[in-house]
């Protein structure tokens, strides 16, 4: 099959090779073999087509040489095409003559229709080229087309390669997903072996379409040594050179604007500093991630490098043009969104939003550091959970460390511990008052900024019914809420509730509970 970039005419011969080889694996039946006698006939005109060109090539060559001053010089040149044309014509009339040899095994050619008499004729097309024992023609011809092809190889431009043109199933690509008994099969069984006429034929005029494309290929490279090929830029485009991509209000932004072309013909080389870059409409895409160093006063630093763009001249040596580009790198900050450096709460989720202006939509940090858990959210976002009493974060992107942010750490604020519903200096009465609820209220910077780590509740207390020096009754709750009702049955006006706070807690944000030490709190309730 061809390489690089080929003519729509080309193109359409290497689909019909491609549908060939399907139906020639697929072992068609005689009613497809019209399909194959009209695939053979386009074969054959596209061929001579092809010769026609590649022998205006040689003609092209001649006038060249003949009408160009010190035109001599380039004799050897059109020596070397005219062997081309010799050798290939030898192959083309060699497999001419084997098409003929196959129409004649079909019974030659029907006057009244047009086509081979007898069509469907597999036996003796098999007996011509496969043989009895592996000697038929088919194995000539697969020598004699590797052959060629290492013989004009000797005459196409430098580092070029011509593949095989008859190779056996198992080296295909075509045939990379058939059967194990079709990849079993040689070139000669492949395509001659129970094969009728028609596809005989097609096969063969398809190698000629691959000899004359190579062929082509060989003179277009001896014309371009003369100075007839000429690049012509077929594709124009805009192209816009800022003295610089942004601009600070109030300063005037500038631009140069020209005008940029390629050829379709060719495909340049384009490398920098040396390391080639894939191109794609005779353009090449130079993508880095910058990196950062000794960055100066103003957090800059200066980048270059040389941009090499080579393509064949019309005398077929390659020229190069190069320049060489500077660019600037600016040292990336990373701000957080807050007016100042907040304190952080020990052991709770202190989250916070992170920004860098300079990368913008290539700002995707992580955290990390020391003295505390770090967790991602997205966006710039992280979770802070101190376990030590000093934080340092470090904000990286794209493996470079951005900066790094030291934080204060701060106890968690107690609770401030609340009867709820009762005031002592009025005091309660006694046969009434059958409830007695205590809540540990947050502080409230604290649950504004925390709220997930501000839940507090009082988890244990003890009730006690006092009558002067005496202790009539106590027992401890758990919770936040008693039911005195038994001890209301013995209250009398003077005594009094003694309540002591034994034990709160505090859920964090991960919902795990903990004691809050707020000691020992006291309340007096007096009964009237």
């Amino acid at each position: 099959m061809a390489g690089g970039k080929e003519s729509p005419r080309q193109k359409m011969i290497n689909m019909m090779y491609l549908v060939l080889t399907a139906m020639l694996a697929l072992q068609v039946s005689n009613a497809l073999l019209q399909k194959f006698q009209l695939l053979n006939n386009s074969l054959e005109r596209a061929n001579g087509s092809a010769n026609g060109n590649n022998e205006k090539s040689l003609k092209a060559i001649e006038k060249e040489i003949r009408e160009k001053p010190g035109g001599a010089q380039y004799a050897e040149i059109l020596q070397k095409a005219v062997e081309v044309r010799k050798i290939t014509t030898e192959m083309d009339n060699y497999i001419g003559g084997l098409k003929q040899e196959i129409v004649d095994a079909g019974g030659g050619m029907d006057a009244e229709t047009g086509g081979v008499k007898n069509p469907s004729e597999e036996e003796k097309v098999a007996i011509l080229m496969v043989g009895n024992s592996k000697n038929g023609k088919g194995y000539e011809l697969k020598n004699k087309l590797n052959d060629f092809a290492i013989q004009l190889q000797k005459f196409a431009a430098p580092n070029t390669k011509f593949p095989e043109l008859a190779v056996d199933a198992a080296q295909d690509p075509a045939l990379a997903k058939t059967d194990a008994i079709t990849k079993s099969k040689d070139f000669t069984e492949l395509y001659f072996a129970q094969t009728p006429v028609p596809a005989a034929l097609a096969v063969l005029s398809q190698k000629q379409s691959e000899v004359r494309r190579i062929e082509g290929e060989v003179l277009e490279y001896l014309a371009s040594q003369v100075g007839i090929k000429e690049i012509k830029f077929d594709e124009i485009f805009a192209v816009v050179i800022p003295d610089s991509r942004s601009v600070v209000a109030g300063q005037k932004y500038k631009a140069e604007v020209a005008i940029g072309a390629y050829s379709k013909s060719i495909t340049p080389r384009i490398s920098i500093n040396g390391s080639a870059l894939p191109v794609k409409d005779g353009k090449g895409l130079y993508e880095i991630t910058a990196s950062g160093g000794d960055f100066d006063k103003n957090g800059q630093l200066k980048r270059s490098y040389k941009a090499t763009v080579s393509y064949p001249s019309p005398d077929g040596t390659m020229k190069s043009v190069e320049k060489e580009e500077t660019y600037t790198v600016l040292k990336p900050s990373v701000q957080i969104e807050t007016a100042s450096m907040p304190a952080l709460y020990f052991k709770c989720a202190n989250r916070l939003a992170t920004y860098s202006p300079g990368l913008g939509g290539l700002y995707s940090p992580t955290f990390g550091g020391s003295g505390a858990e770090f967790i991602a959210g997205g966006s710039g976002k992280v979770t802070i959970v101190p376990n030590s009493a000093k934080v340092t974060m470090d904000v990286v992107n794209n493996g470079i460390t951005l900066q790094t942010f030291p934080f204060p750490v701060r106890r968690v604020p107690k609770p401030t511990i609340k009867l709820v519903g009762i005031d002592e200096r009025r005091g309660a009465s006694a046969t009434g008052l059958r409830t007695i609820n205590i809540a540990a209220i947050a502080d409230e910077s604290f649950k504004a900024t925390n709220p997930e780590d501000a839940q507090f509740r009082v988890a244990e207390f003890e009730v006690n019914l006092a009558r002067g020096t005496r202790k009539i009754d106590g027992k401890p709750f758990s919770g936040g809420s008693a039911n005195i009702s038994g001890f209301a049955q013995q209250a009398q006006a003077g005594d009094r509730y003694v309540i002591i706070v034994k034990r709160v807690e505090r859920k964090n944000f991960k919902g795990e509970i903990e004691s809050v030490d707020v000691g020992e709190v006291y309340y007096t309730i007096p009964l009237n």
